[in-house]
């Protein structure tokens, strides 16, 4: 079987995307990329002002940035780059 037979274009991801992402997520457990520490969304520490261009939270132990939200009137950016990875538990 060659690559190609098993390459298909980033579509293939949409139903996953929609699963992931309508999830409870502060339930979810995240890993610190920078100090390596695990735990739910929901113990993570946020800013979020009201003049500020966005939302960021970060680790309680280390103080590392995990997430960034900013929200405009026409777009959603979200940068996990912060966590190592985030584990959810999906309802179904």
């Amino acid at each position: 079987m060659e690559d190609t037979e098993l390459t298909l274009d980033g579509n293939a991801l949409g139903g996953l995307l929609r699963e992931i992402f309508v999830e409870e997520v502060t339930d979810a457990r995240g890993t610190c990329d920078s100090c390596g520490l695990v735990g739910e969304i929901g113990e993570v520490v946020v800013y979020a002002h009201t003049h500020a261009p966005g939302t960021v939270g970060r680790c309680p132990a280390c103080g590392a940035v995990l997430v960034r939200i900013v929200r405009t009137e026409r777009r959603l950016w979200v940068d996990l780059r912060g966590l190592r990875s985030l584990e959810l538990h999906p309802s179904s």
